[in-house]
């Protein structure tokens, strides 16, 4: 059983309290309230794991800034006939890759890198050998596997070459090893967290690589575990209660010792609607703590925004505040963690177009192509490997922007945007012909779609059949006019007889 020292709690013997079948704060006590965690101090692989996996802030440093990247979507487009099949037809095997999602998968990869400073996702082919090339022509018809891999499975292949001369100086270039087996690099995508400082060993990497999230924020990462002792403590010293007693005579019985701690019992006993009867001179109060709340929540701000700037994330990140503002705010915590997150999925692009190019030849296959073909004659006479680079060369993919306007704020521009397409009909009208004016009321029409939060329905406008009626009308005007002016047009004279 825990005995007190006077400072600390021991257990009594190496037998210590079992949780689960791990002794309790069996490795992140140990390891974020060892004295030897000083500023500075290196994380390996394990500590890494340790920190993950038990820290409360482990995986928030780790996973919510790609989580938070991830929550909207990419916007896709692909300007070819049937885009939207074709659209269609590649997130169907986006959501599928590897049985989870290429989603998911990216997620991984990049979380894993965040943890130890470098992570690796490698196509294998099932009862092929992956240190031959990936060969794209057959991805369609080929059983892929993926694997996402830590530097432990990795380590001795991801060193990087130290030699400033060499074309491969600090670049993934050279074969991967996954415990000794060798991976052709056109089927692996590595990934750093930083870039490689050049000689400057990463212990949690095995090699001279990227650099975990948890290496500058190790010590406020200690501290931040040391709060959480406060915490502990004061959650259980809130209920305590301070009996003052008249203290007895000098002389005390077994009498006086069971009067005592019957009345200790009735008052730790006593409950709402009860009435509890003490001495005029005695008196009940709750320990006083409230001169603790200040100092100790300032040293927990300070230990999250000391955390925040070693890792170069956004504090409100860290301390979910963003959670209750929300990003539509436009405030500038919401700016800022939107100017990171952005930086977030710029670095994820590379990865991204990686995964890109191979699910585009899984999902645009022959037969894909052969049903295509039946809706759109006009692909008929189009070669498949033809009409397949024009689509991966047509493809693009952007992020959407994580600033989203409230709906208030999105009625009152389109509002204003409404107002000028008006006036800008209105100068337009008097002064074009038929057919720009036809072109004019499309560029109104096309205007007006974009407003959905001012109008229930799109605005449908056949520029043809416009156009034919603005040219009738006109002709209709010009030949009214012409009546009207030979109707009003005078005799001439006369000779006189």
């Amino acid at each position: 059983m825990p005995i007190f020292t006077g400072g600390a709690e021991q257990n009594d013997g190496p037998a210590a309290l079992a949780v689960g079948g791990g002794n309790v704060g069996s490795q992140l006590t140990q390891l974020l309230q060892a004295q030897e965690i000083v500023p500075g101090s290196d994380v390996g692989y394990q500590l890494c794991k340790t920190i993950l996996l038990y820290h409360p802030l482990g995986k928030i440093l780790a996973r919510a800034p790609i989580t938070r990247a991830q929550t909207k979507l990419r916007d896709l487009s692909c300007s070819v006939i049937g885009e939207k099949r074709i659209l269609e037809q590649f997130n169907n095997e986006w959501t599928a890759t590897g049985r989870i999602g290429a989603t998911v998968l990216l997620h991984q990869l990049c979380s894993l890198s965040r943890t130890y400073g470098i992570a690796t996702i490698g196509v294998g082919e099932r009862g092929k050998d992956p240190s031959t090339p990936l060969d794209t022509a057959r991805i369609a018809e080929a059983d892929l596997f993926f694997n996402v891999w830590d530097p432990l499975n990795t380590s001795g292949s991801l060193v990087f070459n130290q030699d400033p001369n060499s074309p491969d100086f600090m670049k993934p270039t050279q074969p991967l090893r996954v415990q000794g087996q060798l991976w052709h690099p056109s089927r692996v995508f590595v990934k750093l967290n930083d870039d490689p400082i050049y000689i400057e060993w990463t212990n949690s990497a095995f090699g001279f690589v990227g650099q975990s999230v948890y290496q500058a924020a190790l010590y406020p990462l200690k501290t931040f575990v040391n709060s959480m002792v406060t915490d502990d403590m004061v959650v259980k010293k809130v209920g305590l209660l301070v009996a003052k007693m008249v203290a007895p005579g000098s002389f005390i019985d077994n009498i006086m010792v069971t009067m005592f701690g019957w009345k200790r019992g009735q008052l730790k006993d006593a409950v709402g609607g009860q009435v509890l009867s003490i001495g005029i001179t005695e008196d009940v109060q709750s320990l006083n703590l409230q001169n603790l709340e200040a100092p100790f929540k300032q040293a927990r701000t300070d230990a999250i925004e000391n955390i925040a700037s070693a890792v170069g994330m956004p504090a409100s990140i860290i301390s979910h505040e963003a959670f209750n503002k929300g990003l539509a705010e436009g405030s500038e915590d919401a700016k800022k963690e939107a100017a990171y997150l952005d930086y977030i999925r710029q670095d994820m692009n590379p990865a991204y177009a990686f995964m890109d190019k191979i699910v585009m030849r899984k999902a645009w296959t022959k037969e894909f192509y052969e049903t295509l073909k039946v809706d759109y004659p006009a692909l008929r006479s189009k070669p498949f490997v033809t009409w397949l680079h024009e689509c991966m060369g047509a493809f693009k993919a952007t992020w959407p922007n994580l600033l989203v306007e409230p709906d208030s704020e999105k009625s009152k521009t389109q509002d204003v945007k409404m107002k000028a397409a008006i006036a800008a009909m209105e100068v337009a009208i008097p002064n074009l012909d038929p057919e720009n004016l036809a072109n004019a009321w499309e560029w109104f029409a096309a205007n007006v779609n974009e407003m959905p939060d001012l109008f229930a329905g799109k605005l449908v406008i056949d520029v043809n059949a416009l156009e034919t009626h603005l040219e009738s009308k006109a002709a209709q005007a010009e030949a009214a006019a012409d009546a009207e002016t030979q109707e009003t047009k005078p005799e001439p004279f006369s000779k006189a007889s």
